[in-house]
């Protein structure tokens, strides 16, 4: 699925070019726009790429109404302009498509960036109606997903000058962490983290709803939701976990928690959102008399932020097993248990 289009600006997202349109900017295209909207109602997001001053990004969040996600303007090469951008927003090559009306700019881009799906503006008629470009639910979360990646630069820019620390920031930012139950009106954007997240997903793919239905409806399985809001704007239902009780086996000693699903969506990282999460599992498995906590995860290079975080609250996955797939990250319990949540977490003291 693509998350992200990112625009070259003169005849392409605008009908003309801005440089030599001093006296009266070009007006947005307004095929471009029309595909642009379509995409951003369907949750994915825009940002620009364009060889030219920062003002035109300007003028095209003007004339547009878009709400870009980033903005890079410059004389340097788009390549590096887009591969700027994802680092930015914290993804992948593939979760990219560019748009320029250069066939020398598609090509530098194409050849630096074989992954990230170039595009010309004659393209886009079609390609609103791709699969990449076609998700199979449209979540709340999905129709304000621009309006999340503004507050995201927002907070970010507070975040560049905030002497404190990260949880100070926290404090001052407002933050509001709520871990519940989830219920069958979650399963949409449940499905939908399954599909779109892939630095924190222990899977590394796909989950139908219908299974998710199932679990959030089984006994058997304990489906957290996690959401989050501060000052600058609600970002939503950002993660889950599917956690699973079992009872001792034959020849085993003791009960284990295994969470067979964890998920976090890019926008969250480096809030305290994955660690509080943890955090409170444990506690959980704790409570309810577990003697160890399982966390079974795909290894691959793109999620190496979440083993990184598995590894901080303390699971481990004997060198062998690494070799295997999924590996095991298990903790012991009950000791030590994290120390109480955070302030700004609100979360049940048990299942």
């Amino acid at each position: 699925m693509v998350k992200c289009v990112i625009w070259d600006l003169d005849n392409t997202l605008l009908s003309g070019v801005y440089l030599e349109s001093a006296q009266q900017p070009p007006a947005a295209d307004p095929v471009m726009l029309a595909a642009a909207a379509q995409l951003g109602g369907r949750g994915i997001i825009h940002a620009v790429a364009s060889k030219n001053p920062p003002e035109a990004a300007e003028h095209a969040a003007k004339v547009t109404g878009l709400q870009f996600a980033a903005a890079e303007c410059g004389w340097g090469r788009k390549s590096e302009s887009v591969q700027r951008i994802m680092t930015d927003l914290g993804m992948a090559a593939d979760a990219v498509a560019f748009v320029d009306d250069d066939a020398y700019e598609r090509a530098e881009v194409s050849f630096a960036l074989p992954e990230v799906l170039v595009l010309s503006p004659e393209d886009m008629n079609d390609a609103v109606g791709w699969p990449e470009f076609s998700p199979a639910a449209v979540t709340p979360e999905a129709r304000h997903r621009g309006e999340m990646y503004a507050a995201r630069r927002r907070r970010l820019a507070e975040a560049r000058t905030f002497a404190g620390s990260p949880g100070e920031f926290a404090a001052y930012s407002a933050a509001k962490l709520t871990i519940t139950r989830a219920t069958a009106e979650d399963v949409p954007r449940l499905h939908e983290l399954s599909v779109r997240t892939h630095q924190f997903n222990s899977r590394g793919e796909a989950v139908p709803e219908a299974a998710l239905a199932g679990m959030v409806a089984s006994p058997a399985h304990r489906v957290a939701a996690v959401r989050l809001s501060d000052r600058f704007g609600d970002d939503g239902m950002v993660g889950a976990s599917v956690a699973v009780p079992e009872e001792p086996g034959p020849g085993t000693h003791g009960r284990t928690w295994t969470v067979w699903l964890l998920m976090m969506s890019c926008r969250a990282m480096g809030r305290g959102v994955i660690e509080a999460l943890l955090a409170w599992l444990v506690r959980s498995a704790a409570r309810d008399g577990a003697d160890l906590m399982t966390v079974p995860c795909l290894i691959s290079p793109r999620n190496v932020p979440l083993r990184l975080a598995l590894a901080g609250a303390g699971f481990r996955a004997e060198p062998g097993n690494l070799l295997r797939q999924p590996a095991v990250f298990s903790r012991p319990l009950p000791e030590p248990v994290p120390e109480p949540l955070p302030g700004w977490v609100s979360a049940p003291d048990g299942w």
